[in-house]
This record gives C-alpha cells, structure tokens and sequence, in this order.
C-alpha cells in the first residue's frame, strides 16, 4: 500500500493503544478499573500496557513463561489459565 499511495498506513488494531480506548469509551470504562487478557506479548499484553490497564498474560496459547524475558515490557500477572483469573470477575 506504502508503494501505491506513497503514505505510510496508519494501523488501528492491537498493539496500538488507539482501538484500547475506544472500546473502553463504547462500554463506559475506564482503564484504571479495566484489564486486558491475552495469550500474546507483542499484541495482547503490549496493548493492554500502552493503553493504561492491568495486564494478565495466559499460558494456553503462543507466548511461554520463558519468552517473557525477552520483552521489555512486563505483565503485571502471568497465569496458567484464563480460568485462573475467574474469580476475580
């Protein structure tokens, strides 16, 4: 698209912190009292972070315990199962 338009595309999805806010705006929340849950450190947890929310990383899908370390960012929780994070709904 760069080529054909000569402009650089503006991208609304995950990680930008754009697409975050505007769902919290369409659901009346607010990023203090919301999180994000996500099985992705590049995409999930990066968005949830750039966005100003709580974080929780799931281990049932691509990114491992041990891949955490190679990001400079970090979750504020990382657990097994979102079915771990139940109870705090």
């Amino acid at each position: 698209m760069t080529k054909a338009t000569g402009k650089q595309p503006y991208f609304a999805g995950k990680p930008n912190p754009l697409m975050m806010r505007t769902g919290l705006n369409a659901i009346g929340a607010h990023s203090e009292s919301s999180a994000m849950i996500g099985d992705r450190m590049d995409t999930d947890v990066l968005a949830g972070l750039e966005a100003g929310m709580k974080t929780f990383l799931v281990l049932t899908g691509l990114t491992g315990r041990a891949d955490v370390d190679r990001y400079p960012f970090r979750p504020s929780e990382v657990v097994n199962s979102i079915a771990d994070l139940v109870e705090l709904v």
